[in-house]
């Protein structure tokens, strides 16, 4: 197999990310979870047709659930389409959803996805993460910081 091949195949491709998210949230925690999806869900986000701008999960009966991720109908699948704003269920360890669930009934803390993507395997995966909403005062604190480290770059540079 040629270099670039082998290249290639290692590659993971985003298919959406929230940006919303670390500007809104403190990020306290990240998972890879799996998602169950139908044919025509994969079709469309091979399109890279999603938006999880307002998107969150639940825990519900031991099972941990996506809501709110819009994935438009695919056009060349007919009467076997999908609905557009259905809950899709996360695939993730037992073991993982306690500790989700442990970490999620800390006040203020909700779980909500950062990106979806495919891995190296062409599987569709939703990075999930644990994460306390910031305060308007958190938000300026941060947009602060990073201006400061942006400066502080723009002067090494400018040397």
């Amino acid at each position: 197999m040629p270099a670039a091949m082998a290249e290639k195949k290692n590659d993971i491709k985003t298919i959406a990310t929230n940006r919303k998210a670390r500007h809104e949230f403190e990020i306290i925690d990240t998972i890879e979870a799996g998602i169950a999806l139908v044919g025509s869900e994969v079709k469309a986000l091979r399109e890279g047709k999603v938006n999880i701008q307002d998107s969150h999960a639940r825990i519900e009966k031991n099972e941990v659930w996506l809501y709110h991720v819009h994935i438009p109908e695919y056009k060349q699948a007919n009467y076997n389409n999908h609905e557009e704003y259905r809950p899709r269920k996360l695939l993730i360890h037992r073991q993982q959803i306690r500790k989700l669930q442990r970490q999620v009934d800390e006040k203020g803390m909700t779980l909500i996805p950062l990106s979806i993507y495919f891995n190296e395997r062409n599987r569709v995966k939703v990075q999930l993460a644990v994460a306390r909403g910031k305060k308007l005062h958190d938000k300026r604190e941060s947009i602060a910081k990073r201006d400061a480290a942006r400066s502080l770059q723009r002067e090494f540079r400018n040397r």
